[in-house]
């Protein structure tokens, strides 16, 4: 795992602007130069700080998603019994990917669909990380007899992403759907209701039935 470094006052500057600019031009679409003119700063300084597009971008997923490991790590030595730990597991994808919404688009839609493969360790080793950690959990749920023993471990982060994206990416739809007036009301529904919708999902796959 490579060390993920304290970022100063300009820099956090630089990985917003960029933030904000491959989530709406994509990564290709952007340029250092469309960086440094929407930051107000020289070319010569985005260089100076992170070298090249490909470095910025883990540099801003390093930013964004630095503290996401150990908020995993620590719920997995917390004393709650496995299917708790899952549910506050997904709570925890939900809300990080709903309140980094410019970073996870860029990385699930830009970045992972690439033709041309960009290699972002960063986001491997967080998905490696992550991964791990859920397979702890329902290892663990496994040893105690409370989750089916032929669990495809793979297939449950996509899961869990599939249904929040798909909820995300057709978001006017659902928010007349469900008569969501307001950007709170949507963001509130998410946190809430879609939250809950899919930790029954995923309980329902991994227990027996009854």
């Amino acid at each position: 795992m490579s060390v993920i470094p304290d970022f100063n006052e300009k820099q956090i500057q630089i990985l917003l602007v960029a933030e904000s600019l491959f989530a709406e031009k994509g990564f290709d679409g952007t340029s250092i130069r469309n960086i440094a003119k929407m930051a107000k700063i020289n070319i010569a300084m985005v260089s100076y700080y992170f070298g090249s597009k490909e470095r910025l971008l883990e540099s801003l997923i390093s930013y964004r998603t630095k503290d996401l490991k150990i908020q995993i790590e620590n719920l997995l030595i917390e004393d709650l019994d496995p299917i708790a730990k899952i549910n506050k597991l997904i709570a925890i994808y939900i809300n990080r990917i709903n309140t980094n919404k410019g970073i996870f688009r860029i990385l699930h839609f830009e970045v992972a669909t690439k033709k041309k493969e960009i290699n972002i360790k960063s986001f491997y080793d967080l998905r490696k990380s992550n991964f791990k950690s859920l397979e702890a959990i329902i290892t663990e749920g496994q040893e105690k007899g409370v989750f089916r023993k032929d669990i495809s471990i793979p297939l449950i982060t996509p899961t869990i992403l599939g249904t929040f994206f798909h909820f995300y990416m057709n978001k006017e739809y659902f928010m007349d759907l469900l008569n969501l007036k307001t950007e709170e009301l949507y963001n509130n529904y998410i946190k809430v209701n879609l939250t809950k919708h899919i930790q029954q999902t995923i309980k329902a796959l991994l227990i027996y039935e009854s």
